[in-house]
């Protein structure tokens, strides 16, 4: 008697949470989510297959997500295996030809095809694209800053243009896309660049009209002063953002940069949540509590 009481009770608190979860569906149904897929989420094997499920269940209740990965430890681990050494100027990873090649394969051809292969577990839900197909992204090279002058990094580049076409007809197909921030360098089309998954997944998110950015991370949100944990915040204006940009350290700073980037140009509002929390993006989404830190022009200053 006791284990069926404690079966009913798991079983109510499942269809309240169902309850809770029903405003939220029917607010984002029809709508884009583009996901930043990084930090632990992507390294953790049981995080890697929460992951792929919450971004099951979103398509299935009528969201059209979009997934944008890097693959920083993926990528030292093959360049050490390779026996190339890297050199990091500026904080960014000096990229040659040799390093270019690796960062190359192991994006699109490790990174990607294990994402999509968990995706399409249950059905053909996911395709992957590198930015360099159909052009989806073109970039810049860019340059490292030290003491003041501009150093050359070799092929690492900042997003010139995001051409959505192919995106919308995969989304159109009920397809969801798995993007690999691999980029065509503008100024030689023959050459590809690496770019920073954060900055490419506000560029696309943009480009695609979303309404929401989701960038995973290893830290619960923004701390306004850390690392006094109380400092967390959980909705920010992007005006105050601007002014703690110069006190923000190497890891936070580029993924508030692009949730800047992406609520100046069009996209309601952008997250970073706790990407070592199993199904952190479907309590963001789909329930009242909510967690980490939105950016929004809603916010209070």
């Amino acid at each position: 008697m006791t284990g069926m009481l404690q079966r009913l009770q798991g079983a109510q608190a499942k269809a309240e949470t169902l309850i809770e979860a029903l405003p939220w569906i029917r607010e984002f149904a029809g709508k884009r989510v583009v996901i930043k897929y990084g930090g632990n989420a992507m390294v953790n094997d049981d995080l890697k297959r929460a992951f792929a499920k919450d971004i099951i269940f979103m398509r299935s209740v009528g969201l059209y997500p979009i997934v944008v990965h890097g693959g920083g430890p993926q990528i030292n681990s093959m360049l050490q295996r390779v026996g190339i050494t890297s050199e990091f100027r500026g904080g960014l990873r000096v990229t040659d030809k040799d390093t270019m090649d690796v960062v190359r394969m192991v994006l699109t051809g490790q990174v990607q095809r294990e994402l999509v292969s968990l995706l399409n577990i249950d059905g053909p839900y996911a395709m992957g694209l590198s930015g360099e197909d159909a052009g989806l992204l073109t970039a810049r090279r860019r340059t490292a800053t030290i003491d003041g002058k501009a150093v050359d990094i070799g092929h690492v580049g900042d997003i010139h243009e995001v051409k959505a076409d192919s995106l919308n007809q995969m989304l159109a197909a009920g397809v969801i896309p798995v993007v690999s921030t691999v980029a065509v360098d503008v100024d030689h089309p023959e050459e590809v660049l690496n770019v920073n998954a954060d900055t490419a997944a506000a560029a696309i998110a943009a480009a695609a009209n979303a309404d929401k950015l989701i960038m995973l991370t290893d830290v619960e949100g923004l701390y306004l002063d850390w690392p006094d944990k109380s400092s967390l915040v959980s909705e920010i204006h992007p005006d105050e953002v601007r002014t703690l940009l110069d006190r923000l350290d190497s890891g936070m700073k580029p993924k508030m940069e692009a949730a800047l980037y992406a609520v100046d140009h069009g996209v309601p509002k952008a997250h970073i949540i706790d990407g070592r929390m199993a199904h952190s993006m479907l309590l963001e989404i789909f329930t009242d509590a909510g967690i980490g830190t939105q950016v929004t022009w809603e916010a209070a200053r």
